[in-house]
């Protein structure tokens, strides 16, 4: 890993920045001149970094707990408040700053589990069925993996 991408991760583990900006900031004091808002916007989706409340009820960016795609046996499946549906699409309901994650587990699933793709907001998640996937097929499917947590 590089030294720009070590220092972003050590500066989000921190939990004190709120925008992207004071990221960009606290870079360039580390030497990183060449650093500006559009990478720092990158990275953080390249690391999959959320806003979420800290400690101190700070919303700042976070970096996942786990790096990799999220599985159901996870603490995230926890996250999830509410699972609803009309004719076309699924909307799941999570924690504040929790959704990117969620939806990162569901697109993990795809399309063979009749996922076409997903819309991840703060705590809102759009799901799109598959052609073939009848809506209440899919709301089953999904309403499943989080069963414990509703």
């Amino acid at each position: 890993m590089d030294k720009l991408s070590e220092a972003f991760k050590s500066l989000l583990k921190e939990e004190k920045f709120s925008s992207q900006s004071e990221i960009v900031s606290a870079l360039q004091e580390l030497g990183f001149d060449n650093i500006n808002q559009s990478k720092v916007s990158r990275m953080l989706s390249k690391f999959g970094a959320v806003r979420t409340r800290n400690t101190k009820m700070e919303m700042v960016y976070q970096l996942p707990t786990e790096l990799g795609v999220p599985t159901t046996s996870s603490p995230l499946r926890n996250l999830v408040v509410d699972i609803d549906h009309n004719d076309l699409l699924i909307v799941v309901k999570t924690s504040p700053g929790a959704a990117q994650l969620i939806a990162r587990l569901l697109d993990s699933m795809g399309k063979s589990e009749g996922i076409l793709g997903t819309i991840a907001g703060d705590d809102t998640i759009f799901i799109t069925p598959t052609k073939s996937t009848p809506i209440e097929t899919l709301m089953h499917t999904v309403s499943e993996l989080f069963e414990n947590s509703l």
